[in-house]
């Protein structure tokens, strides 16, 4: 099961995903956000909710060059999930979008309430 197993192939998507598939990306993530914020996409390939949530949040996103985006797919990487969750201190919910700004966790939200503009907004 791939980065795009969820019926949806990588040339599909307008977003430039970076699959979150080593926990040395975490932090290396986390200290580049001192300079560019970095956004991680938490998402369950098996879970129709999730993958709702992602179609609208590609459908909406029109801010890349101003952030760098991880996948993280679930199922596959479940360890990194727990990982990336207890390093920022955010509980981890599935789908979820995390917003890291200067090392800081400046929105999260899961779910319905994932929301491109309050992401934008904090850019």
């Amino acid at each position: 099961m791939g980065l795009f197993s969820f019926n949806k192939s990588k040339n599909e998507s307008k977003i430039n995903w970076i699959a979150l598939t080593q926990q040395e990306q975490i932090s290396e993530a986390i200290e580049n956000s001192a300079t560019r914020p970095v956004l991680f996409f938490k998402h369950s390939t098996r879970c129709s909710i999730s993958s709702m949530a992602l179609n609208r949040f590609e459908s909406e996103w029109k801010n890349e060059s101003n952030c760098t985006i991880y996948f993280l797919d679930l199922i596959q990487f479940r360890n990194l999930s727990n990982a990336l969750a207890d390093t920022l201190n955010v509980q981890h919910q599935s789908p979820q979008a995390i917003l890291v700004n200067n090392k800081l966790v400046t929105y999260h939200a899961s779910h319905s309430s994932i929301d491109v503009a309050s992401i934008e907004d904090r850019l």
